[in-house]
């Protein structure tokens, strides 16, 4: 694997792990607090390269939709974890719960 994979799996795990219960972020937020703003489209493979179990399920569309087919037990499985820490749907869409808090202060705190 080469170096530039390796720390980029290790930043998005970092991000990954920090996201709190019952909230959720998006592949592009997560490759922009992990420092990669442009390569969002690689954060699924590197939460399945985790060795580490992690909370991939707090993961979702930046439509804040399941990436997963509605009809497939992985969506099922998803939303079932989130709805388990709290998650409430519309729909297929999450709705986030405090959507005027920014993402930034819960997962690293005031930054002065």
């Amino acid at each position: 694997m080469s170096r530039f994979k390796q720390q980029f799996d290790r930043r998005v795990w970092q991000v990954v792990a920090a996201i709190p219960s019952g909230r959720v972020m998006g592949y592009g937020e997560v490759a922009r607090a992990a420092g990669f703003p442009r390569y969002s489209r690689m954060v699924s493979g590197a939460l399945s390269r985790s060795p580490e179990p992690l909370p991939w399920y707090r993961v979702v569309r930046s439509d804040r939709t399941i990436a997963f087919d509605v009809d497939s037990d992985a969506y099922r499985e998803q939303a079932q974890l989130l709805k388990q820490e709290g998650v409430r749907f519309d729909g297929r869409k999450i709705v986030d719960a405090d959507a005027d808090d920014s993402l930034d202060r819960l997962l690293w705190g005031p930054q002065d």
